[in-house]
């Protein structure tokens, strides 16, 4: 019986040995799930997609880019017929400038500086870099807070600023997104948008918010321009063209080519459709 016991005790021991080098289970809220966000994640650089393409189109093209474009879907689809929509008569217009789009869809702004930290800035010498990033920040990320954003606007700034310093830099207001100016996405892409002014100098970098231009009079955006509204159509993207066309003509020093067809631009119209589920780009 005192042997049993004695080995009782000993595997009794062992257990107890083991279970207190058990590492702690992770809690559910643990920061490292995929949607938690702190201040940090917009600001530090994280890899994504197709920077292996963008690098191959690079080096295939000598580094002969006068024009860069920095983005997501809404600067991706820009010259792309797939996926829908797609802006190729107006995207044309810029084949003078030896057009380099940057864009990537779905990419917040920590996923574009990676990119940009990694080589797509290297080897290039353009006369203006266009930017329009952030709305993904927001419509994937509940947590994500206005400044948090901003802040990884300014980091792209500079970041273009230390590798490009030849550069002009246009920086766009987050283009609006949602139906109504009720929308709570659309409330706080207008928050970031409070915020970018500052990151402009009229020196080197330069502000525009054209996100009116795809607004109706009662501050609806039209699924004539914007299906999904949050994506342009070709009409939405002739609408940005012209739009910063004025400015660009001016930092580059040189005109687009001209429109594929002279007709007028579509006026907005009134919107009474519900804003749909929150998208992402």
């Amino acid at each position: 019986m005192k042997k049993i016991l004695l080995t009782l005790a000993a595997r009794t021991f062992v257990l107890a040995a083991f279970l207190i080098i058990l590492p702690a289970p992770v809690s559910q809220a643990s920061p490292a799930s995929p949607l938690e966000r702190t201040p940090e994640s917009a600001v530090t650089p994280s890899e994504k997609s197709r920077h292996a393409g963008f690098m191959r189109q690079i080096k295939s093209g000598n580094g002969d880019f006068d024009f860069v474009l920095i983005g997501d879907s809404i600067t991706d689809f820009w010259q792309r017929s797939a996926p829908a929509p797609a802006g190729n008569d107006s995207y044309s217009r810029f084949a003078p400038w030896k057009p380099l789009d940057l864009g990537v869809s779905g990419e917040t702004t920590d996923e574009v500086l990676w990119r940009l930290l990694n080589g797509e800035l290297d080897g290039i010498h353009p006369k203006v870099v266009m930017i329009m990033i952030g709305t993904n920040n927001l419509g994937i990320y509940p947590s994500e807070k206005p400044e948090w954003v901003a802040a990884g606007i300014k980091k792209i700034i500079e970041t273009v600023r230390a590798k490009q310093p030849q550069a002009k830099i246009l920086l766009l207001a987050i283009f609006p997104r949602g139906a109504t100016s009720t929308d709570v996405i659309r409330q706080r892409v207008d928050e970031v948008n409070k915020l970018l002014p500052v990151l402009a100098d009229d020196k080197n970098v330069f502000f525009m918010d054209i996100g009116p231009k795809f607004l109706d009079p009662q501050g609806n955006l039209p699924r004539e321009n914007m299906p999904d509204l949050l994506h342009p159509n070709a009409d939405g993207y002739r609408i940005w063209i012209e739009a910063v066309r004025p400015k660009l003509e001016e930092l580059m020093g040189s005109p687009l080519a001209p429109a594929a067809s002279t007709a007028p631009l579509p006026a907005p119209v009134p919107s009474s459709s519900p804003s749909p589920k929150t998208l992402s780009k």
